[in-house]
């Protein structure tokens, strides 16, 4: 009798047991199958942030650059600036010196005249 209850709790439990064996090997195959596929994502977010790093670091020597161009251009527009101002100067100077020869000119013809009409 006793080992007749062994085999009806062996039929009833042993098939049942068979069971959750496979479906815990399924999951722990799942299980890990996931954790390879996390341990992927991983190295791949690393790889990415590595590569955001590179690129940050060739933003900013960009934005360096930028900079430095900018500070340029500023320089040598105010070089352009002050060239300009003294080429309006020379201008201004050479008008108003035109102008001081025509009178200059303008005075010696009346001087003459005058000199003619006195010496008549």
């Amino acid at each position: 009798m006793k080992e007749d209850l062994i085999k009806a709790v062996k039929a009833a439990l042993l098939p049942e047991l068979a069971e959750l064996k496979t479906a815990l090997t399924l999951t722990n195959q799942r299980l890990d199958d996931t954790n390879k596929r996390l341990d992927d994502m991983n190295a791949h977010l690393v790889d990415q942030s590595r590569r955001i790093d590179a690129l940050s670091g060739r933003i900013d020597d960009t934005n360096k650059r930028m900079d430095n161009l900018h500070a340029d251009l500023v320089a040598r527009n105010d070089e352009t600036n002050r060239a300009i101002s003294r080429l309006y100067e020379v201008v201004v100077r050479r008008d108003e010196h035109q102008q001081l020869v025509q009178r200059m000119d303008r005075i010696e013809q009346e001087m003459a005249e005058l000199k003619k009409r006195f010496a008549a």
